[in-house]
């Protein structure tokens, strides 16, 4: 296990220096020019010599290796930066956003579990019938609605017609079910078909007809024995799809005005602010690497005859 650990935390090391350096380069090709953009903040005509002085407080008349070894080298002692436009640490910003993304994903996650979870089962346990087809149903409209439509048809009827739930900002608990539902949705038909496929190949195994021999009861067989097992291909799909996960909530948050790092960086980006971009590119590049690591020690407790050697699984 501690060979696992750290194989994968070598690998975070190398991620993030690829997703540095390609983030870094990046911002330098990308169109725009953010001393421009600064100066005309103002609203009033700048000289170049107001330029050319703003250009080197910013350091971009030096080479772009050395602008990047500068900027990788306060990454390694935790600074990522001022930003342009807040004149703020970047650091001190992203963090002050997290909870708010957190928040987001967590609620959407509790969304897709309440739904996915007993739609997997029943599906799993009528095959062919009304509840199997229900869940296709589900599945096909969930994967083809976008997520912004999703958003707003659900503005439209509980907030607009109904009355009965904010449109957006933070606040309360009802400032949640919204922006939950609309992430949670999104996501909930893939895991509830993913779920369904992995609990009928679980319930043809062995152990399972040994457990029902044995006069186990057959809920306990479908949620204690069979669910266990099926969970390992739905947390496998999870960890590979946090990244998905995390740029829903980007949309989601501009969509509700919340408070999280997708609002942020997109605020970021139209504002040709490099550091706060290349911050947030660095801090969800970390959240990926972290949540597969738990992906990778789940196995272990989701099925006890895997064993991890050598920093692979057996």
């Amino acid at each position: 296990m501690l060979r696992l650990i750290t194989a994968r935390l070598q690998q975070l090391v190398f991620v993030l220096f690829l997703l540095s350096a390609f983030t870094f380069l990046l911002m330098k090709l990308a169109p725009g020019d953010p001393v421009l953009t600064l100066l005309k903040i103002d609203q009033i005509a700048a000289t170049q010599a107001e330029e050319a002085a703003l250009r080197s407080q910013l350091g971009f008349d030096r080479p772009i290796h050395e602008q990047y070894a500068s900027w990788i080298w306060g990454v390694l002692h935790l600074d990522l930066g001022d930003s342009y436009l807040a004149k703020r640490p970047v650091l001190e910003m992203l963090l002050e956003r997290v909870p708010g993304t957190f928040q987001l994903a967590l609620g959407g996650i509790a969304v897709m579990m309440a739904i996915a979870v007993p739609l997997g089962l029943l599906a799993a346990k009528y095959p062919g019938r009304l509840p199997d087809h229900l869940s296709r149903l589900l599945a096909l409209i969930g994967s083809s609605v976008p997520s912004f439509w999703m958003g707003l048809l659900l503005i439209y009827a509980f907030s607009y017609k109904l009355n009965w739930l904010p449109t957006m900002g933070t606040g309360s608990f009802r400032h949640m079910i919204l922006p939950s539902l609309t992430l949670g949705l999104a996501i909930a038909a893939v895991y509830a078909r993913l779920l369904r496929a992995g609990l009928l190949d679980s319930l043809s195994q062995e152990y399972i007809r040994a457990a029902r021999a044995r006069g186990i009861a057959e809920w306990r067989v479908l949620t204690l024995h069979a669910l266990r097992a099926a969970l390992l291909p739905v947390v496998t799909v999870f960890g590979m799809s946090v990244g998905h996960l995390l740029a829903g909530t980007v949309v989601v948050e501009i969509l509700f005005s919340w408070p999280g790092l997708g609002s942020l960086a997109v605020e970021a980006i139209f504002a040709r602010d490099y550091p706060v971009i290349q911050g947030y590119v660095l801090l969800i590049g970390v959240f990926v690497v972290a949540v597969n690591l738990l992906v990778d020690l789940s196995y272990g407790w989701l099925d006890p005859r895997i064993r991890y050697e050598k920093g692979e699984a057996a």
